[in-house]
């Protein structure tokens, strides 16, 4: 019989291996009827979150915005936008969090602010050269009347990085730099004012019981100070900004010692307060920002990306676990989040490798993509560390890729021209019960902000509760597992001899997963009992894109 986990874990940090439930707040739960989640409708699903077995919950940003980037253009880092309520809430929803065993993690977006907020409108009405234009990365243009940007940088939402600004006077005036839209211009982190704000606002919210805080674009705050050319076309940046050596805006140096000063500050408050980075870099460069005096952990963007193929699924994996050991890191898995399509769609294409803020060519088989999916989370959830659920995949959720052009909202589709769809295909409400629109999301008659398949009226979180083989109870059932058997307390991996399409691995002597890539079903080994599979197991052999959990005490070989 599988033997319970004892309390011995209790003297581990619970982000070692946590698993935490990505809230994209917009999408979740809408409380007060207006077509937009927001607290209310969160708290009232926090019941759900409990019972599905997450460890804790990271929120998306909810901070005052104009909205012109999802909430990522902040205008107060220090309050709740009134479109999903009131910071009295907020506390009153971690107070609650906590109550149900789940913490609580926020992002927190020090790259850029909204170019509403009340910084900015200084800096705009303050001359070259003030003090409140050294918040941001105001220089002047180029040319013989500085009418062009200071260098060729480019957003990472298309168009030119700098915009011109109109002087009080009317007349033309210096360029702002913003890495994303204009409307989210860049702070420069060489001002010391920026760095004390940002000091206090971390403070603000651990003083309000906030568990820890995911670092939005974590290697763009520190930049060349002499802004030099980049040198890179258009359709080639993308693939340079991850491998340019001293990138002159990405992965700087100067980022380091910023994080050693935010981890002094979580380590002076009680309860194993976390940052995780969302950090676009080299695999080598990593380890560097999960150094003992530097974050906690940082995102596994590797593995998002990788193709649903046994070598790749396999090297990115062992480069993950050996890589992080340096710095004695956990690593952290994720199949999805709020910027890239749903793995679902992506595992159903013959190109399943993810790929920026593109669905890919062709239709997808939604039906071989639920399966892979299925397999994927086992994988996922087997591994050592932490792991990320985005909300919906629990529910098997697609991309919609259908989404009407006038409905879109991401900044990508605007500053793109039209030609690139953005991210509001995995940014659709979530269905909670009913057979027609808004599925729950919100009071029945109300329009979601972004319109539902009529298809996932078989994929509502009522639909497949209690029901055997449903994509819910499957995360449910492997989340209990995780956290009561004693095979998963270890931190190590040890790989299996498998044929080829097979991989398995050993978590302690008497854990395994085993995972078939192949078109071709696997005899399991006789003497070892599944503990769970992500497809039904008859005649003693794994079916193609299945994983499986054995326990067991028979022999280490495969």
């Amino acid at each position: 019989m599988p033997r319970t986990r004892t309390d011995q874990k209790s003297a581990t940090p619970w982000w070692r291996d946590a698993v935490i439930y990505q809230v994209y707040i917009r999408s979740f739960a809408d409380g007060n009827g207006d077509g937009v989640g927001d607290i209310a409708g969160l708290r009232a699903r926090l019941p759900y979150l409990q019972e599905l077995g997450v460890d804790a919950l990271w929120i998306n940003p909810w901070y005052p915005s104009p909205m012109a980037d999802g909430g990522y253009d902040v205008a107060d880092y220090r309050s709740i936008d009134p479109l999903f309520g009131t910071l009295a809430e907020a506390e009153e929803l971690i107070a609650e969090a906590h109550t149900r065993g789940m913490r609580v993690v926020l992002d927190i977006v020090p790259n850029h602010t909204s170019d509403q907020h009340r910084w900015f409108v200084e800096a705009l009405a303050s001359p070259p050269g003030s003090p409140e234009r050294d918040r941001y990365l105001f220089r002047d243009g180029t040319g013989p009347d500085g009418s062009r940007p200071p260098n060729d940088w480019r957003s990472r939402f298309g168009g030119p990085a700098w915009t011109r600004v109109t002087e009080a006077d009317g007349s033309p005036g210096q360029w702002f730099l913003h890495l994303f839209a204009a409307e989210q211009p860049d702070l420069n982190w060489a001002s010391r004012e920026v760095r004390a704000e940002f000091e206090a606002i971390l403070r603000f919210w651990f003083d309000r019981g906030v568990d820890g805080f995911r670092i939005d674009v974590a290697h763009g705050l520190a930049k060349d100070p002499a802004l030099p050319d980049l040198g890179i076309p258009d359709d080639a940046l993308f693939e340079h900004e991850r491998h340019k050596e001293d990138h002159p805006h990405w992965d700087q140096e100067g980022v380091h010692e910023i994080y050693q000063t935010w981890r002094k500050i979580a380590d002076s408050y009680a309860g194993d307060r976390l940052f995780v980075a969302e950090a676009h870099v080299r695999e080598d460069r990593l380890v560097d920002y999960l150094r003992q005096d530097e974050l906690h952990t940082a995102f596994n963007f590797p593995f998002l990306k990788s193709s649903w193929e046994p070598n790749a699924m396999r090297e990115v994996i062992d480069r993950a676990v050996t890589g992080l050991a340096a710095v004695d890191a956990p690593p952290t898995w994720v199949l999805s989040n709020h910027d890239v399509p749903r793995h679902v769609t992506r595992y159903g294409r013959g190109d399943t490798q993810t790929h920026e803020h593109d669905v890919g060519a062709g239709p997808a088989d939604l039906e071989l993509g639920t399966r892979r999916a299925r397999a994927a989370a086992l994988l996922t959830l087997a591994l050592p560390g932490s792991a990320y659920l985005y909300q919906g995949e629990e529910l098997g959720l697609w991309e919609v890729e259908d989404l009407p052009d006038e409905v879109l909202a991401d900044p990508t589709w605007k500053r793109s021209g039209g030609t690139v769809r953005g991210r509001d295909g995995c940014r659709v409400p979530l269905p909670w019960s009913g057979l027609d629109g808004p599925f729950g999301f919100g009071p029945k008659g109300t329009e979601a902000w972004l319109p539902q398949p009529a298809e996932w009226k078989t994929l509502t979180a009522q639909a497949q509760s209690g029901i055997p083989w449903s994509m819910l109870e499957l995360y449910r059932s492997a989340l209990r597992l995780r956290r009561e058997q004693s095979g998963f307390d270890s931190g190590t991996l040890r790989w299996l001899e498998m044929p080829e399409g097979v991989l398995a691995f050993e978590r302690s002597p008497v854990l395994r997963c085993a995972v078939n890539f192949s078109g071709e079903p696997f005899p399991l080994p006789k003497n070892w009992g599944v503990l769970l599979a992500s497809e039904r197991i008859t005649g003693g052999q794994l079916p193609a894109d299945t994983t499986v959990w054995l326990w067991g005490g028979g022999s280490s070989r495969g």
